[in-house]
């Protein structure tokens, strides 16, 4: 007993202490808090706003420390962006040990930090001749030192890639990666395999309807449930929105470039988005549009369902974005993305809301970040824009894109509308 009373205080104490978060989660659907903008609201009013939606997870594109703590005993999961212009000094041990010393270790356990996203479409962007060299070590380097501070079974490694990467996306059984990434993509890929993170792809069917608005249906870029959908002539599965149908060329993809891999790596989607507003010739960006497909997105995560190539893999998303930002270069769509205004308020009604238990929880099966399961901005470029990252830019090198004429035909007939 005298035993017992001395222990006392040090249990009581382990019972106050937050515990540990998991980097697991029930929650499908995430959104991406971008900040370039001079009119957004405080970061601290952020989670609350993040709350309404019924969202349990978040894609920040920096570390910045004033967000992340914003996010304290809030259960939401973050994702947390290495910027491009941090490659380089986070691609050497003591670079990337110093990174993770000043900016995730700081803020755990309080907040749920689950994966780091190690530049943003880097291989495609416009600094790719000067920042790709960097992508792999910087990997290695920053799951190295989380792995010597005990952190790297809470905080996975990955990086996000645009659509660019892929030579070919029509029809998804012929997906490949295009040749000149293939030595960077091989290693990347077998990093995620033994590391448990999955492969992050930025895709948005609204590039593939503005680009080619007479021949891609609106119905199946905007993930419309009535849609009669495609099929697949390689594989006879049948795709009824363009997402599922550009997720499973990735999945193609990969495992034409690494078949061992390609049994253990998940894909995921880092962002997806349609704008609310537009310059004259940007076709199809509306709030209507916008509303109907971040309410289609949100209800085809809902439903726990995988994709025609992977049905037991249920589909993670994160939407982009949760403010119109006003200080974004480009065409108006770029300041347009966001389903509220910088005040708060919703910039359209969504015709869909998440079901309650949209929540994060440590107890899930979605996926671990080991053992081959794995986990959601845009990349400007890396000093002029803070590390964000454009979706003008990423359009230009979107290559492939489903498209079909629009009188009726087979489903299986259809072009590829290329976007070099």
């Amino acid at each position: 007993m005298a035993a017992f009373h001395h222990l006392l205080p040090a249990l009581l104490l382990l019972l106050l202490l937050p515990s540990t978060p998991e980097a697991t989660s029930s929650a499908l659907l995430g959104i991406s808090y971008g900040r370039v903008g001079n009119n957004l609201p405080a970061a601290t009013s952020v989670p609350q706003i993040v709350a309404s939606l019924g969202v349990g997870r978040v894609r920040l594109y920096d570390a910045d420390s004033t967000t992340i703590r914003a996010f304290a005993n809030t259960g939401v999961e973050l994702v947390v962006g290495v910027p491009d212009e941090c490659l380089a000094t986070v691609s050497t041990p003591t670079g990337a040990a110093s990174w993770v010393r000043s900016n995730i270790s700081p803020a755990l356990p309080a907040t749920k930090i689950a994966f780091l996203t190690v530049g943003n479409e880097v291989l495609t962007g416009v600094n790719s001749s000067s920042l790709s060299r960097y992508l792999l070590p910087a990997m290695r380097c920053l799951h190295d030192a989380l792995a010597q501070a005990g952190l790297d079974k809470q905080v996975a490694v990955t990086t996000a890639h645009n659509l660019g990467v892929l030579a070919t996306s029509y029809p998804p059984s012929s997906a490949y990666f295009r040749k000149d990434l293939l030595p960077m993509l091989c290693p990347i890929l077998d990093f995620h395999a033994r590391a448990g993170s999955p492969f992050l792809v930025n895709a948005y069917p609204y590039f593939a309807y503005a680009e080619e608005p007479t021949g891609v249906e609106l119905e199946y870029a905007l993930l419309e449930p009535g849609h009669a959908g495609v099929a697949d002539p390689g594989t006879g599965l049948h795709y009824t929105n363009m997402l599922a149908a550009q997720v499973d060329a990735v999945y193609h993809a990969i495992a034409a470039a690494n078949s061992a891999a390609a049994r253990a790596v998940e894909v995921r989607v880092s962002e997806t988005g349609w704008p609310s507003a537009g310059d004259a010739n940007e076709t199809g960006a509306t709030p209507q549009n916008a509303a109907r497909y971040n309410g289609n997105v949100m209800r085809l995560v809902a439903q726990g369902k995988g994709t025609p190539l992977r049905p037991a893999a249920p589909l993670r998303v994160y939407m982009f974005a949760l403010f119109n930002e006003n200080m974004k270069p480009g065409p108006t769509s770029e300041r347009n993305y966001g389903l509220f205004k910088p005040d708060g308020t919703p910039a359209y009604e969504l015709s869909y809301r998440l079901p309650l238990d949209n929540t994060t929880s440590s107890s899930s099966a979605g996926g671990s970040i080991t053992g081959g399961g794995g986990y959601n901005g845009h990349g400007y470029g890396s000093s002029d824009n803070g590390g964000y990252y454009s979706i003008s830019a990423a359009a230009k090198v979107t290559p492939g894109w489903w498209t079909w004429p629009q009188v009726a035909v087979a489903p299986c007939v259809a072009v590829l509308a290329m976007a070099l």
